[in-house]
């Protein structure tokens, strides 16, 4: 280990806060922005070029695009973490087979989950909501996903160890040169070449190969202070185990955000039709895009945080977990305030079809009443992914998903007996704010507790 990299791990834990979440969350934000707003171009190719059908097969086929996410996160977010503790702790030899387990077990993971999705991917889709409208739309696009899935895996997962290794200008580029590439091909694949839906899942798979050859010319430079090396490829089930566990809650997350999205979809389809399924993909693209934002800021706050927990400087950690939280609650607002005061205008770039903005007005409205609580909610259950506390994560993203949204997306239409639609989208809003409440009081137990350490003299800031 040479001075230069011990100096380039250790300012996390004594560069100040500010200055540290503004090095690591806005290269991230750039990226996650960029690569939202590739979703979002991406849509606007697809609902001019296929029509408002192929924007509900996309919503039917985004949960299986999330199973596919789920298993990525799975490894990478567990590693990355890892990566971030162990460097807290000087622990630079486990910090380095960290990498050989994160590309062995993406490869392992995505190759399953490529077979199974491809066996059998009709009726998965159909009870994801897809109907004979559709169904092909859906089809056709997660085809080509699963053929990329490896890639897809690799990338994410080295885009996390990049960041956890002190390079987030470097992956912030990776994400840019993939939505770069992904959207110079949209229009070439879907216009030009006429491939359709094919195409904008074309383009991404392309893209992901693109990043993913970048990331490598980082991890095969032996300067790096984790990189490719002979003996880090055998499988360790000791970093395996710990990265299952602490990458379990967003895993957990993904699954139960899909389930949710396929509960969501079948009830929008049974109580509004296609239409109602189309617009709640309008929905899902508009507040991606802070969503994304969020994420980001997350991503810079991760080894941060993780840094000084393995370091014990729990008062800088939990001052880094104040300013991410301050900082997504004000992007969320800006959802709140978007989505009331400015609906047509954020719905109009998706389509001009009347009846698909006729069914996605009031259904915005709705659904970002209580975004200005999501941010909260969104960073308080990474941090405690960051801190390696994997059990409170993952009950964190379940009671978001699972265990309010479920019972309420199917108990609401009930009550609204005459327009049971509206008992789908207000399930929503009212899941996020007890989420957002609960979390608030999970949070407040374990600050007691780090206070109690730092009075006791374990914290060096």
């Amino acid at each position: 280990m040479t001075a230069s990299k011990s100096i380039q791990a250790a300012e996390l834990g004594t560069q100040p806060i500010r200055e540290l979440l503004f090095k690591y969350a806005m290269p991230a934000i750039i990226a996650m922005t960029a690569s939202s707003l590739y979703n979002i171009v991406d849509s606007i190719f697809i609902g001019h070029g296929c029509g408002a059908l192929a924007l509900s097969g996309l919503t039917v086929a985004k949960p299986m695009m999330d199973i596919c996410a789920a298993f990525g996160s799975l490894v990478g977010v567990g590693a990355s973490t890892l990566v971030a503790i162990f460097l807290g702790e000087k622990n630079y030899q486990s910090a380095g087979r960290v990498l050989g387990n994160v590309i062995v077990l993406n490869l392992i993971l995505s190759l399953i989950v490529m077979i199974v999705g491809l066996l059998w991917l009709e009726p998965i889709l159909r009870a994801f909501g897809a109907g004979n409208n559709t169904l092909p739309y859906a089809k056709h696009y997660m085809e080509i996903i699963l053929y990329g899935n490896v890639l897809t895996h690799i990338y994410f997962g080295l885009n996390n160890m990049l960041r956890s290794m002190g390079h987030p200008k470097i992956s912030m580029v990776a994400t840019i040169v993939a939505v770069s590439v992904n959207i110079i091909l949209d229009p070439i694949f879907i216009f030009t070449l006429n491939m359709g839906v094919r195409g904008a899942a074309l383009a991404t798979i392309i893209s992901q190969a693109v990043a993913v050859l970048w990331q490598m010319t980082v991890f095969c430079n032996p300067k790096e202070i984790i990189h490719f090396h002979k003996g880090i490829w055998r499988l360790d089930k000791h970093i395996t185990y710990r990265s299952f566990a602490i990458g379990a809650s967003p895993f957990l997350m993904n699954l139960a955000h899909c389930l949710v999205v396929v509960i969501i979809n079948n009830q929008l389809v049974r109580f509004g039709g296609d239409m109602a399924l189309a617009a709640y993909g309008v929905i899902n693209r508009f507040t991606f895009v802070f969503a994304m934002i969020v994420m980001g800021l997350n991503q810079g706050m991760q080894p941060i945080v993780g840094y000084n927990y393995g370091a014990k400087k729990y008062a800088r950690m939990l001052r880094a977990f104040q300013l991410t939280a301050i900082c997504a609650s004000c992007v969320m607002g800006a959802v709140f305030v978007l989505g009331e005061a400015a609906t047509q205008w954020m719905i109009f770039p998706f389509t001009h079809d009347p009846r698909l903005i006729a069914a996605t007005t009031q259904p915005m409205r709705i659904l970002c009443c209580s975004m200005w609580m999501v941010g909260f909610q969104m960073v308080t259950g990474n941090f405690f992914t960051s801190i390696g506390m994997a059990g409170k994560a993952i009950f964190l993203s379940l009671t978001r998903q699972v265990i309010y949204l479920i019972p309420l997306t199917l108990l609401l239409p009930l009550i609204f007996t005459s327009q049971p639609i509206l008992g789908v989208w207000w399930s929503l809003p009212v899941s996020d704010t007890l989420s957002a409440l609960t979390a608030g009081i999970m949070l407040f137990v374990q600050i007691k507790r780090f206070k109690k350490a730092i009075n006791e003299g374990h914290t060096l800031s």
